[in-house]
């Protein structure tokens, strides 16, 4: 499974669909309890959503079983997107098209401290001469929204819009220690916690903990829990109010920096880095 693939965690179907019930369908069910709810647009973004690394194209039906919505639901999801430019068809086959970029980067511009930090990487990563990436928190996931990447050290490619879990992520953990203790446990135990190097840290305590001591030291450092050879640090970028907006990471190959040098060398240029960042957010 490559690191960088998205879980893709849609909005469950109402629960009116004529597909069986499921755990998604009963969630919606309380969540349609609000009446400003709108449902369809709920299933027209489960069905964009269903679309990822390992499902670039999809047939009525897959799309359908992937979204949880039935196949009629599913029809008119498509034909509407379609008619929209947000997916493409060819044949029996679905997928989407390059209109959908205008929504994610819709994003990225309206947060206009990306665009005055990415000079600022850049210059970070010439110096270090290690990748430099920002990402925001997410549920159980960061979310890439910049980065400047030197030699690849990474199996499965990342880029802006890519996901990883929080839980094995620098980025993450350290962005995670700013939650209540309540909320890290609530985030904990729905995340998909599991082995992806012999060095992953799986148990629910031990990852809570690391959480905590992250937070109390100020920086996240995982050393091939994510993948093997992968070593990385990050800080938090934090706004006036002192809230974690961002997380900041330099990355390396095990082999080429040590846990020392990364605490001597790039830590402090990290630091100083997500400090004038912090300046530009809110």
């Amino acid at each position: 499974m490559s690191i960088a693939r998205a879980r893709a965690k849609s909005v469950p179907a109402a629960a009116d669909d004529t597909a069986p019930p499921t755990a998604r369908r009963r969630a919606m069910a309380d969540i349609a309890a609000d009446k400003e709810f709108m449902t369809t647009l709920a299933k027209g973004l489960a069905v964009l959503e269903a679309f990822d690394r390992d499902r670039s194209s999809m047939t009525l039906s897959e799309a359908a079983s992937a979204a949880d919505l039935s196949r009629a639901a599913a029809r008119r999801i498509l034909r509407t997107l379609a008619q929209l430019g947000y997916v493409d068809q060819e044949g029996r086959n679905f997928s989407l098209s390059p209109n959908i970029l205008r929504l994610g980067f819709a994003y990225v511009a309206t947060q206009h401290w990306i665009e005055r930090a990415l000079p600022l990487m850049r210059a970070l990563s010439e110096r270090t001469r290690e990748s430099c990436s920002a990402s925001i928190l997410q549920g159980d996931e960061i979310v890439y929204v910049a980065r400047v990447q030197t030699t690849r050290i990474m199996s499965g490619a990342v880029s802006v819009g890519s996901r990883l879990t929080a839980f094995h992520t620098a980025m993450g953990r350290i962005q995670l220690g700013f939650l209540d203790d309540s909320e890290i446990w609530r985030r904990l135990s729905s995340a998909r916690i599991e082995p992806l190097t012999p060095y992953t840290i799986t148990d629910l305590q031990a990852l809570f903990d690391r959480v905590k001591a992250d937070r109390e030291q100020g920086f996240a450092l995982v050393d091939e829990e994510l993948e093997r050879g992968l070593r990385s640090v990050a800080v938090p970028i934090v706004d006036r109010q002192g809230q974690a907006v961002a997380a900041l990471n330099l990355s390396t190959h095990a082999s080429r920096t040590t846990r020392n040098e990364m605490r001597d060398r790039f830590l402090p240029e990290l630091k100083s880095l997500a400090g004038q960042i912090g300046l530009f957010v809110g």
